[in-house]
């Protein structure tokens, strides 16, 4: 496998590392070299937050990327920041809920998953970046979709095993 670059972005409180950590978590379950750089501003929520996650079968030479594979975006204005740096052909995961304009570019492949709602529906709105993480890890394939429940698993179940099942459920409740 080639190096997968991908990148995601929205706004603090949102779960946004959270998403980079369960995916870098899962791909060294499968054995492959990881990079995760998280930033954010000093806001505790509200201000940016984005990181940038490298998974490869080789050693990664750097964790500073110019162009990403994959973005996913929880925000409007997260969209329209990042959306230059997707390499063309790449693919972009957009919460349909809260981002109401489209991509401005047609070289790309767009997924619009409607996160919030879904998590509302599923009754906890914070879970909409659980469900975006598993509509990213289904229109993408980068990682098994077992390491990553296994990863979810793990990371709720020692703090908040009341949460392990609603996660579980929000991870897989989008179809492509």
């Amino acid at each position: 496998m080639a190096a997968q670059r991908m990148f995601f972005a929205g706004t603090g409180g949102q779960g946004v590392l959270l998403m980079g950590q369960i995916v870098g978590s899962a791909a060294i379950l499968e054995d492959k070299t990881v990079t995760f750089f998280p930033s954010y501003g000093p806001e505790m929520r509200g201000g940016t937050a984005n990181c940038t996650v490298i998974v490869s079968d080789r050693e990664i030479s750097s964790p500073l990327v110019s162009e990403y594979d994959t973005i996913v975006a929880m925000t409007l204005p997260s969209m329209l920041k990042f959306e230059p740096m997707l390499k063309p052909g790449g693919i972009m995961l957009l919460n349909s809920t809260l981002i109401h304009q489209a991509p401005s570019r047609n070289d790309i492949t767009v997924f619009e998953v409607p996160a919030t709602a879904l998590a509302t529906e599923l009754g906890d709105v914070r879970a909409a970046n659980i469900v975006l993480l598993g509509a990213f890890i289904r229109a993408t394939n980068i990682i098994a979709s077992d390491k990553v429940e296994t990863v979810i698993r793990e990371l709720f179940g020692t703090k908040k095993a009341e949460l392990v099942e609603m996660e579980i459920k929000a991870y897989n409740c989008w179809k492509q």
